[in-house]
């Protein structure tokens, strides 16, 4: 955020957390009154209204928009943002913040809004299911399912996530999936299909080790069906980078897949259910966003961070699984 005169606008969930309403708006004003930026701040009211919001900003000449929220408004406004010259810069406030957290952008508000007063802006893809935006991962099966459950919960948190996943496998039957992958046909007995165009589902689970968000490709993922022995190591697998390792995981890459399955269902879109036809059409879009990116990434600090991640899931979840 260097340039002077550029017009900032930020799009703000009020309900994301504390600080959500006056500490973060204040810190954004201080950055922008520093630089000489006209801001105008704007609070979410409903389901689609970031979008709404964003459409009209751009439309009034704003360069700069800024997400604070979680992974839902985050997505709401990059998706009126694609193929515009307008940057995306993001605070993320959620509780998995996918896409914030695949761009090494800090969890912690004052540095990323650093961050974005950084200046540096990086082109990323996009990639559409059925014609549906998303930005990290979309998926069939066991994934969708969890997403399913978990959006009907009247209380969020990881906690509430990971009883969800618990009681979902213990019921949950695998599929039988006819794949396109790049016009190559594949059939697959599944628990899950996934299409990442970035690394991770959020919370640092990674379930595409590999992605690159700006490559031009997808990852697919698929997960052969698996016993609850092999619960534990695809756990630390799935937070160690090391999923693809896995005996039951098999992963390729593609400009292009064709999922079809039995029935039409569930499928989710960065974690967000939605409902879906039989086929489902997956592809990507180059370079379709602008994004506020750190200009250094420390390894340190990201080495230190998965530990803490990994640590605190052995923490709270293992005795769980284990009762």
């Amino acid at each position: 955020m260097n340039a002077r005169t550029i017009k900032v606008q930020a799009i703000i969930n009020p309900i994301s957390g504390v600080g959500s309403k006056r500490k973060i708006p204040k810190m954004i004003e201080e950055v922008c009154s520093g630089r000489g930026c006209p801001l105008e701040v704007s609070f979410t009211e409903y389901a689609g209204h970031a979008s709404e919001l964003t459409r009209r900003a751009i439309a009034e000449g704003a360069k700069y928009i800024l997400a604070v929220g979680g992974d839902g408004t985050v997505n709401e406004v990059a998706r009126a943002m694609l193929h515009t010259d307008a940057v995306l810069g993001i605070i993320p406030k959620g509780s998995g913040n996918g896409l914030a957290r695949e761009l090494h952008i800090p969890m912690d508000a004052r540095k990323a809004i650093d961050v974005i007063a950084g200046g540096k802006i990086s082109t990323i893809d996009c990639c559409r299911a059925n014609g549906q935006v998303f930005f990290c991962t979309c998926g069939v099966g066991f994934d969708a399912a969890v997403s399913q459950k978990f959006a009907h919960e009247k209380r969020r948190g990881s906690r509430t996530y990971f009883k969800n996943t618990v009681e979902e496998y213990l019921s949950y039957r695998p599929e039988v999936y006819e794949l396109l992958v790049d016009d190559k046909p594949i059939r697959e007995k599944a628990f899950l299909v996934a299409c990442a165009n970035a690394s991770q589902y959020g919370n640092n689970a990674y379930i595409a080790p590999h992605a690159n968000i700006q490559d031009g490709k997808m990852d697919l993922t698929i997960l052969a069906p698996f016993t609850p022995l092999d619960i534990a190591p695809l756990a630390i697998q799935l937070f160690t980078r090391k999923i693809d390792k896995n005996s039951k995981i098999k992963t390729m890459q593609a400009s292009r897949v064709t999922i079809i399955r039995q029935h039409p269902g569930v499928m989710h879109l960065d974690g967000e259910p939605v409902m879906a036809d039989s086929r489902i059409d997956v592809t990507v879009e180059p370079g379709a966003l602008r994004v506020f990116v750190p200009r250094e990434v420390s390894l340190t600090r990201e080495v230190h961070q998965l530990f803490e991640e990994v640590t605190r899931f052995f923490d709270k979840r293992l005795p769980y699984i284990f009762r």
